[in-house]
């Protein structure tokens, strides 16, 4: 039986609709830390057990909290508990970090950026174009039916990075009007297919047809270990408009063979040869 604080956080994190895998990976971490200060010894093993199929569970569509319940050990020592979780976000907060520094190379002047629901590795490397003092512009999704893309919207109006906002129907329409398409990742399969929100493939197709480079930022624990495409379990969410029900994948899979890149902070992966 998990403690009831840390069993809070876990349902904070099935409640979040906003924000995609990493921050959800780094609130996973948050809960080990809590964890180990509320356990020790036995208890503190059955709880670590409880968390390997809790924390996964959240979203098994996402690589990072499979591989973020794997990097805790299964220990009664809550110090090393604590300590690996510290790491966990330490290499996290490095890895974009450096995302960022090696996708802003692709950012040339007056780059027109086409991208689709809200990545934050995707924003960092806004933010690093934008520190260099490059000029670009983004066309960007509303990402229905969360609307992950008017919260990056709102962050590029704080960074001052000219954009405009799409509907999710309008992607064909605008790619072409795109010079560079970035978009982040929830899980990069073993056979390198790039499983992220709803709509990405579709993005990836329209860039196919208009010559436009398609690149994916992913932090390395977002590259399963083990799943193929074939064997990735899309999550579907209830939905409804007007009494009907509106049929509600969250995610879908785009095939390598329309991925230039996987940038990582090991630097930009070729799929599926190098994942």
């Amino acid at each position: 039986m998990l403690p009831e604080e840390v069993r809070s956080v876990i349902e904070e994190m099935r409640a979040e609709r906003i924000r995609g895998a990493s921050w959800l990976a780094r609130r996973g971490a948050e809960a080990y830390i809590l964890l180990s200060e509320l356990l020790e010894g036995e208890e503190l093993e059955r709880a670590l057990e409880d968390m390997r199929r809790e924390i996964p569970a959240v979203n098994r569509t996402m690589a990072s909290l499979h591989n973020l319940a794997r990097f805790i050990p299964i220990t009664g020592n809550p110090d090393l508990v604590r300590a690996k979780a510290e790491e966990f976000i330490r290499l996290g907060e490095e890895a974009k970090r450096e995302i960022g520094n090696i996708g802003s190379e692709l950012i040339d002047e007056n780059e027109v950026v086409i991208t689709h629901s809200f990545s934050s590795a995707v924003l960092e490397i806004f933010k690093v174009a934008r520190r260099k003092g490059k000029h670009f512009r983004v066309i960007l999704t509303e990402s229905a039916p969360d609307y992950e893309g008017i919260a990056l919207a709102r962050e590029l109006d704080s960074l001052g990075v000219p954009f405009e906002v799409i509907t999710d129907a309008q992607l064909g329409l605008f790619a072409k009007k795109a010079t560079l398409a970035l978009v982040g990742a929830d899980n990069v399969t073993r056979d390198g297919a790039v499983v992220n929100k709803a709509g990405t493939y579709p993005l990836a197709l329209s860039c196919h047809d208009n010559h436009v480079p398609f690149y994916v930022a992913a932090e390395s624990f977002k590259l399963h270990p083990e799943l193929t495409s074939e064997e990735v379990e899309i999550v579907e969410r209830p939905y409804a408009r007007q009494g009907y029900r509106v049929r509600n994948f969250l995610f879908d899979v785009t095939p390598w063979r329309y991925v230039r890149g996987i940038i990582t902070e090991f630097g930009i992966l070729v799929p599926p040869k190098e994942i």
